[in-house]
């Protein structure tokens, strides 16, 4: 096994030791190199505290906080953007800036409590410069996290805000007008592509095929789909 390959988990043997883990896991905030399998976190606190001390790429020595999460971490449905901007890098929460403001009353258009039904998290933890769009190396240094928030949380549903989030977390190649509003299945769990409200701010008609219109319609199918999993959630524990 590499030494890039290295299990946190692994069966200690002569070349690894439980010293070693740990020394590994200690690492983490600082070296990219170090990868960060599924079951590194117990829970969401310890994944904060590397988070931040995290300089995994170059955005750490430029933010002010880092931005790891808002919402409920039981959340039914996990919400991921894009990144901080200069709002959330004040705050240390994400989408709390006109965006966030937006998405909070598309929630609410479906009685969906963003405190309590959802998770709202971004792929890149720290704003990058300009509130340009994340680069590659700067997505691959703090996916690993993102994916460990998914994990603990175990949402039933993930939905990503726009093209970057949508291609950095699963590498579709379609883009985003093609793809959102359709359920896919992602990791075993199920997920949609809806815009970014940024986009939709951009585009403010509510006319029929416009942005704003296609989200209400995207926005209706994903409370439909939280109603029919709770209601068979229901139905078993009844019938349990």
């Amino acid at each position: 096994m590499s030494a890039d390959q290295f299990s946190l988990f692994s069966t200690p043997s002569e070349n690894s030791t439980p010293s070693d883990a740990s020394s590994e896991f200690d690492r983490i905030p600082s070296d990219a190199s170090v990868q960060i399998p599924p079951g590194t976190y117990v829970d969401l606190d310890r994944l904060k505290h590397h988070c931040e001390t995290c300089h995994r790429c170059e955005l750490s020595g430029g933010r002010t906080q880092v931005v790891l999460s808002r919402g409920n971490p039981k959340a039914p449905i996990a919400i991921i953007g894009e990144a901080p901007g200069q709002s959330e890098d004040e705050q240390g929460l994400p989408f709390v800036g006109k965006s966030g403001q937006l998405l909070d009353k598309i929630l609410a258009s479906v009685r969906l409590d963003p405190a309590r039904d959802t998770y709202i998290c971004n792929i890149i933890k720290c704003r990058p410069p300009g509130n340009r769009t994340p680069v590659a190396p700067e997505i691959e240094a703090c996916k690993p996290y993102l994916l460990e928030q998914l994990r603990l949380v175990d949402p039933q549903i993930v939905l990503f805000t726009g093209a970057t989030a949508l291609k950095g977390v699963t590498g579709e190649k379609r883009g985003i007008t093609k793809i959102r509003g359709q359920w896919l299945n992602w990791e075993d769990r199920l997920a949609m592509a809806i815009f970014h409200p940024a986009y939709l701010l951009r585009n403010p008609s509510k006319e029929k095929g416009s942005p704003k219109w296609l989200m209400w319609q995207d926005i209706q199918k994903v409370r439909a789909k939280l109603d029919e999993l709770s209601s068979v959630t229901d139905n078993f524990d009844s019938e349990g």
